[in-house]
């Protein structure tokens, strides 16, 4: 579903990706793992044409990524933000139905608010959340918004950008069984970023590391605990000593 082939991107001399080859088959679970600063994030918004390499190829189901409508093309994704990015001058639903009320996706607003409030349903909110703002929700309830809005239009593939972060051990352990729940479910390709190893555990298929603007290494879930390089040990245990240089 999602192909990278030799994806370079600098910015002025910072050059954050220096070749990166990774392919997401379809229906898949890939979580990219790997230091502050390392690309995980030019990746994904390469990925969404957002960031354009300066070499390289990116294709999602066999085509550029930018190629033919842009709209139809992102009308394909949803994502799950690091910090929620709801709208604060919106109640919950019309934050999940943001993509439904506009653009190609539109529906009437009856109908996108009965899809709102079904995909509350199943992230584990109340039908009474939907017409809170959300200052009134506590963050795990915020991430739990996100995560409807990122299925509200039941995309092909989904994005998920530090799902965890920020959620007590509790709440994190619900939002991870929830993504794999709803992954699983709709049948979708994800790509998912995140620091948080009991995350790559739940939620991935596959394991790709990105370090120094390439994959390190990329295998299984079930092949990482026991994998011999060092650059993903080190990451996966937490060490201090390795060949990764820990800023001081």
């Amino acid at each position: 579903m999602i192909r990278l082939s030799g994806v370079h991107k600098s910015f002025g001399s910072n050059h954050v990706l220096r070749g990166v080859d990774l392919h997401v088959p379809k229906g898949q679970s890939m979580v990219i793992i790997g230091g502050s600063g390392t690309g995980k994030s030019v990746t994904i918004k390469s990925v969404l044409g957002l960031v354009e390499p300066d070499r390289g190829r990116i294709e999602v189901d066999g085509r550029e990524v930018h190629e033919g409508d842009r709209d139809a093309f992102l009308a394909r994704f949803g994502m799950l933000f690091q910090g929620g990015a709801l709208f604060d001058s919106l109640p919950v639903w019309q934050n999940v139905a943001f993509r439904l009320l506009r653009g190609a996706l539109r529906r009437p607003w009856p109908e996108a608010r009965e899809i709102a409030i079904d995909k509350l349903r199943r992230v584990g909110l109340k039908p009474e959340v939907a017409d809170l703002y959300p200052s009134e929700l506590s963050g795990g309830m915020q991430k739990r918004v996100g995560l409807a809005r990122a299925i509200a239009a039941e995309p092909e593939i989904i994005f998920f950008d530090e799902p965890t972060t920020g959620l007590d051990p509790i709440m994190a352990g619900v939002i991870n069984a929830l993504i794999r729940e709803i992954v699983t479910e709709l049948g979708a390709t994800t790509m998912t970023i995140t620091h948080d190893m009991t995350s790559v555990r739940t939620i991935a298929d596959r394991v790709a590391m990105l370090h120094d603007g390439v994959i390190q290494w990329e295998g299984s879930v079930a092949d990482m605990e026991g994998a011999p390089d060092p650059y993903l040990q080190q990451f996966t245990h937490g060490r201090a000593d390795g060949p990764i240089e820990a800023v001081r």
